[in-house]
């Protein structure tokens, strides 16, 4: 497996692996990743679909890329997902997979016509005082002590940042700034996560510094992720022949790890109750997706909380990754992300509204018509004053395909699900579905005779607990996630975010997709290249660009440093003075 840039590869079609159709495939899951795995191994490995089989322990597929509607609970979307136009692998793979809408076009066709169609801005990204909004301006609110913080961390080799925590790199010049707030609440980050995880981020996304304040970095599905993304997959792999179990349970997978070479011998399943073995040759490749974000996540309904379980039990992806990792050091360290769900918990909920009246006061915040179909929010809209620092978010309307044309599918999370919030004096986790929607009516500036009324009969809120969906940021070293292909492995490979790839970001598409492509490349010996992380963060325009706009738009000129400093910035400008330098750094406002 290698990394490829630019078209030259990304329009070829590789030729057929050699001695392919003497082999089979076990994908453990049916996650972005899994599918995408699969999507390779028929598109690019040319392996034959009856020979490809996933093994899910739910009834349906889509891991954390959900988006059901329950009979008797309602709407659910336990989460969603920000696209970014440079994911390379993601648009790799769905440029192939015909739309459900149209199947004479591709997935990555109506995405493409939509977002240019209907591009993505929020016109209000933060408010305060029940509904007011903080008028944060697009505004990063960084001194020079903070962008200098911000420069260390981003300038530190991983190999300084293991184990480290932000905090162990920003204090409050950087916390309590509008940058943090934007961030955090964003990409969902902690102040005790990782700070190589936040390196990663800065680096990976440094393209798109200038859009963060406003949401024009990024772009969404018509639909939740479920039926934009996960359905046009799966009937894709159906037409191929994929074999899909559902209800069956991995319990363990067995290694012979003598010697050099490490081999999958053995999947242990539980189906209907009935215990199994699968035995594995060389010749049959097994990719597993270790740990999971939404594991042992629950749900409430509009009068019960979403119950806090935290406890692995067998079966799980924890379980099994645990069981995995005890066969080799190679194969990770499943505790350093999963040992105490205190630091890894937030909360979701999905707001149904039943009639007009919340209305108003959405339109009041977001300054657009709802219904209209096209962008509402434009992204979270963040409670800066809220207890819980809960955020919400309409996305394009109807959010499902059968949803009423009349409703609209609100999506709220919250950061701190174990503080009291501001009106309902309990923390998230203790609140029921009716208690969550009181809040955040509270935080739209509803009066508060009519919270509770609206809250129950204007209504209908699905919370979610999800004890690990920070998992994947908790400080970490090298080896504590498996690389994708550990070395010396022959038939094996892991899949998903925890799973290690260089250069890339975990809880994004990109990374699930990036880890199923790598897999079936470099086990199946795929003659083309896998295409690279976009490599903004070598390209000096979007340094300069970022550089600016960090310190929202101050020079660099303006920025306070002894005499000695300035006296010295002044002679490196007299002899930059006439050139190409010169001129990059005027035309990004540098200088």
């Amino acid at each position: 497996m290698y990394y490829s840039a630019g078209n030259y590869e990304a329009f070829a079609t590789p030729q057929k692996p050699a001695n392919v159709d003497g082999k089979s495939a076990y994908i453990v899951g049916s996650g972005l990743a899994a599918l995408s795995a699969a999507c390779y191994l028929v598109r690019d490995a040319q392996m034959k679909g009856e020979h490809v089989h996933i093994l899910e322990k739910d009834p349906i597929p889509g891991g954390a890329c959900d988006g059901y509607h329950y009979e008797n609970l309602g709407y659910v979307m336990r989460g969603g997902r920000e696209m970014d136009n440079h994911f390379e692998c993601m648009w790799d793979l769905f440029r192939s997979i015909p739309s459900i809408e149209d199947e004479n076009h591709t997935v990555l066709d109506e995405y493409y016509w939509l977002n240019k169609a209907d591009p993505n801005y929020s016109l209000c990204r933060a408010t305060r005082n029940r509904g007011e909004d903080a008028h944060t301006d697009g505004k990063f609110g960084l001194s020079d002590k903070a962008a200098m913080e911000i420069m260390r961390l981003f300038m530190t080799p991983d190999e300084g940042l293991y184990d480290k925590k932000i905090t162990d790199f920003f204090d409050d010049e950087v916390l309590n700034s509008n940058f943090w707030m934007y961030w955090r609440t964003m990409f969902a980050f902690e102040n005790w996560h990782s700070a190589l995880e936040m390196k990663r981020y800065l680096q990976r996304y440094i393209h798109h510094i200038g859009g963060l304040p406003d949401f024009t970095a990024l772009r969404f599905t018509r639909y939740n992720q479920y039926e934009s993304m996960i359905l046009p997959m799966v009937k894709y792999l159906e037409g191929f022949g994929v074999q899909f179990h559902y209800d069956t349970k991995v319990t363990n997978i067995a290694f012979d790890c003598a010697g050099s070479k490490k081999q999958a011998t053995r999947i242990d399943i539980l189906h209907d109750g009935q215990e199994s073995s699968i035995d594995l040759t060389e010749n049959d490749l097994v990719f597993i997706t270790n740990g999971g974000c939404v594991e042992n996540s629950t749900l409430g309904s509009q009068d019960t909380p979403a119950e806090f379980k935290p406890e692995i039990k067998e079966g799980g992806g924890w379980d099994l990754w645990r069981k995995i990792a005890a066969q080799d050091p190679s194969f990770g360290h499943p505790d350093k992300f999963c040992y105490d769900p205190e630091l890894s918990n937030w909360m979701s909920a999905t707001v149904t509204t039943l009639d007009q009246r919340i209305v108003p006061y959405i339109k009041k915040i977001c300054k657009r018509d709802p219904f209209s179909g096209k962008v509402v929010t434009g992204g979270i809209v963040t409670v800066t004053d809220s207890n819980w620092l809960l955020s919400w978010t309409l996305n394009r309307q109807q959010q499902f395909r059968n949803q009423p044309k009349d409703q609209l599918c609100v999506w709220v999370y919250s950061l701190f699900t174990d503080k009291p919030g501001n009106y309902i004096k309990k923390p998230m986790r203790d609140c029921t579905g009716k208690e969550i929607c009181m809040e955040w009516l509270y935080h739209l500036g509803v009066p508060e005779d009519q919270i509770e009324d609206m809250a129950a009969n204007s209504a209908n809120t699905v919370p979610c607990m999800m004890p690990y969906i920070d998992a994947f940021f908790m400080p970490r070293a090298a080896g504590d996630r498996p690389d994708i292909v550990p070395e010396g492995a022959v038939n094996f490979a892991f899949l998903g975010q925890f799973a290690e790839t260089a250069r890339d970001t975990i809880f994004t598409t990109e990374y699930s997709i990036r880890t199923g492509m790598e897999a079936v490349y470099t086990l199946l010996n795929v003659d083309r290249g896998v295409p690279e992380v976009w490599g903004s963060v070598y390209d000096i325009r979007c340094l300069l660009d970022a550089t600016v706009k960090l310190r929202d738009g101050r020079k660099i000129t303006d920025m306070e440093m002894p005499l000695v400093g300035k006296l010295a910035m002044k002679e490196a400008l007299k002899k930059i003075e006439g050139t190409e330098v010169e001129k990059l750094l005027k035309e990004y406002n540098v200088i």
